[in-house]
């Protein structure tokens, strides 16, 4: 108890304990009107600000923003605001014979103090989504965002204050020590967006405290082209998931396996794609990013290297320049299987291009590697979908489409195993910050009093009895 007294965020988060059940008790009306406010203040107040911020951290495009971040967010809490009545009522369930005089339901009550550790890809839609949840549920939260993107950071923390009590939601800045120091605190729940590896550090800390978690994570997520696909219009979608937001995006394209019969065909209607979106100089293009520190662009850097090292082909791109962090769209092929581009997870501008004969081995290549968040699908064959439908496993999917399934508020979001844990966005985002409370009322006298001791012959015949007929 020491070390936690010690902690230099414990008096924050005993503010936040002491103060969760006045905020858990909240009505789903008065939950809607805090909801009101925040997205006023990112609709309207802060929309300018959280332009400018995206652009200055990442060179983020203002229709890049208008829809990844702030529409996502409007989203969420226009969704939420929608259904939170229908949420937080009580869901009835049968009740067995056997229980007679009694009726049971389930209430969604809030987990309490809350945990909000979020990167920095999307910094205000991965910070503001699972709030949005948080809030919603009934919950108080600590965030802690990234400090990669430290404009956004500043602004996150300007717009709590705005709007939240410190003993509601408070944010908090700082580096890896903060997020360590904040994971020593028992919280009720934590949710973490960001890589497998931290992920793991994160699940271990909550274990402490036996706290429930929610990580969305990353990995390679695969593409596959068949034959039957609509070839440029696989191409065209595939470039736009991959390089939005320069290829950091952990459901992006991570690698695309095509036909080896199709892989010219494809590679040809990449390119005019790119120059349509990007023109020839993507480097001075207002619709292209730029890598978000120097760290990412070296390690993304190395992995052109590397390629370049195993003469993989440069299909696309290759040029980098490290004074803007700027790495230009890449589509490498011919890739040896050690080459660190098929081994780690991207999360840059680079798609390697694999090649396969048959479906099996695209499937075989899949499940040799750790499941991923997304699986994406291009083909005309429902034989051929089905099939790799049946033999994978991924957090979410998209047939002829890449990266959608993200903005479906009635779709569950979140990995399995290695690519995440627990499920996010509408009613599945209120669900995990929410404690499933089970509870049996007795109405009137109950048939299972009968076999209350003392035991006898004639209970031990209705046990029996009950066994069988109930």
């Amino acid at each position: 108890m020491n070390d936690v007294n010690s902690n230099p965020y414990f008096k924050l988060f005993l503010k936040q304990r002491e103060n969760q059940y006045a905020v858990g008790n909240r009505s789903y009306k008065e939950r809607r009107k805090i909801l009101t406010q925040l997205q006023r203040a990112i609709e309207v107040t802060y929309r300018t600000q959280i332009q400018e911020a995206l652009q200055k951290d990442l060179g983020k495009p203002v229709v890049e923003t208008e829809l990844t971040e702030i529409f996502a967010i409007i989203g969420d809490i226009k969704h939420a605001k929608k259904h939170l009545k229908q949420w937080t009522q009580k869901q009835r369930v049968e009740t067995p014979m056997s229980m007679l005089g009694s009726s049971s339901y389930i209430t969604y009550e809030p987990k309490g103090v809350c945990l909000i550790i979020s990167p920095w890809n999307f910094p205000f839609n991965l910070t503001f989504g699972p709030l949005v949840s948080a809030i919603a549920a009934g919950n108080t939260a600590i965030i802690k965002p990234s400090e990669m993107t430290p404009h956004s950071s500043a602004l996150m923390s300007k717009i709590i204050a705005d709007v939240f009590l410190e003993d509601e939601v408070a944010l908090v800045q700082g580096e890896v020590e903060v997020s360590t120091q904040l994971l020593k605190l028992p919280f009720n729940h934590i949710f973490f967006t960001g890589s497998p590896n931290v992920g793991k550090i994160v699940m271990e800390a909550a274990s402490k405290h036996l706290a429930s978690v929610t990580l969305e994570l990353g990995g390679k997520s695969p593409t596959i082209v068949d034959k039957t696909a609509n070839i440029d219009k696989a191409a065209k979608k595939i470039m736009w998931a991959k390089f939005l937001n320069c290829g950091q995006i952990c459901v992006a394209p991570d690698y695309v396996l095509i036909d080896e019969s199709i892989k010219t065909q494809f590679i040809t209607s990449c390119k005019k794609w790119l120059k349509s979106y990007y023109n020839d100089h993507p480097k001075i293009s207002d619709s292209y990013g730029k890598i978000v520190t120097d760290k990412h662009f070296e390690r993304l850097n190395s992995y052109l290297e590397n390629a370049r090292t195993l003469k993989a082909t440069f299909e696309v791109g290759g040029e980098t320049d490290s004074a803007s962090k700027y790495i230009e769209p890449t589509l490498i092929s011919d890739l040896k299987p050690e080459a660190k581009l098929l081994e780690d997870e991207i999360f840059g501008p680079i798609l390697p291009i694999v090649t396969y004969e048959n479906l099996d081995e695209a499937i075989k290549y899949i499940n040799s590697k750790p499941r991923p968040l997304a699986l994406y699908i291009y083909s005309k064959s429902k034989v051929n979908t089905r099939k790799i439908m049946n033999n994978t496993r991924a957090g979410g999917t998209c047939i002829n489409n890449s990266v959608l399934h993200y903005a479906n508020h009635n779709l569950p979001f979140g990995g399995v195993n290695n690519s995440g844990i627990g499920k996010s966005h509408g009613f599945y985002g209120f669900q995990s910050f929410s404690n499933e409370r089970s509870v049996l009322k007795q109405h009137t006298f109950g048939v299972t009093e009968l076999l209350f001791p003392p035991y006898s012959g004639f209970k031990e015949k209705l046990a029996r009895w009950t066994i069988k007929w109930f």
